[in-house]
């Protein structure tokens, strides 16, 4: 197990999965374009949710090539990481399960968001969050839901339109899980 996080701190492997990163972001605020364009101007930060968490890693990846980490940056990474990667396995599961079989853009937003926890966790031995970065990243994770859950303003999922009072719990949950294991990465 050690050679992987000697070989996941390797430049080349960094400017790689930097790389990755940076179109995935593209992609993700792509992929929202729409529904940016009816957002009002004052929720536009908490609505692309995954390419926002890829966003963030995007500079956590900078740091580690610069040699300059911010553990703020590293725990709003982590946690939204995490959370937004699972959250979206999950919607795409959920509408196969109401819904149309799952085709190919839902693979690869399966996979693509599933990268995405991983690496936010992969990382966790490097970081240098303190208990007020967790506490910060928490406090984005759980207003974030605020502004999705009772504004409205979460991702359009419309096959799942009729779950969104059970979708926002267990988002609620999902978020807490995400601070917790955030919390837990920076003991160890």
């Amino acid at each position: 197990m050690s050679w992987i996080f000697a070989i996941i701190k390797e430049r080349w492997f960094l400017m790689t999965l930097l790389l990755v990163n940076i179109l995935g972001t593209i992609y993700g605020y792509y992929w929202y374009k729409y529904q940016l364009i009816e957002t009002p101007w004052y929720f536009l930060p908490f609505v692309p949710d995954s390419p926002t968490a890829s966003l963030f890693f995007v500079f956590v990846l900078i740091g580690f090539l610069l040699k300059k980490q911010n553990g703020l940056i590293e725990a709003l990474a982590a946690a939204s990481l995490f959370k937004y990667g699972i959250w979206a396995v999950g919607m795409n599961l959920g509408g196969a399960v109401v819904g149309p079989p799952l085709n190919f853009i839902n693979f690869m937003l399966i996979f693509s968001h599933l990268g995405m926890a991983v690496q936010g966790l992969l990382y966790a031995p490097f970081y240098k969050i303190k208990g007020w970065h967790v506490g910060a990243a928490a406090l984005w994770l759980f207003h974030n839901e605020i502004i999705d859950y009772i504004f409205d303003m979460m991702p359009r999922y419309t096959i799942l339109s009729p779950y969104q009072d059970m979708i926002g719990y267990f988002t609620f949950w999902l978020s807490a899980l995400s601070v917790f294991l955030v919390w837990r990465m920076r003991k160890f």
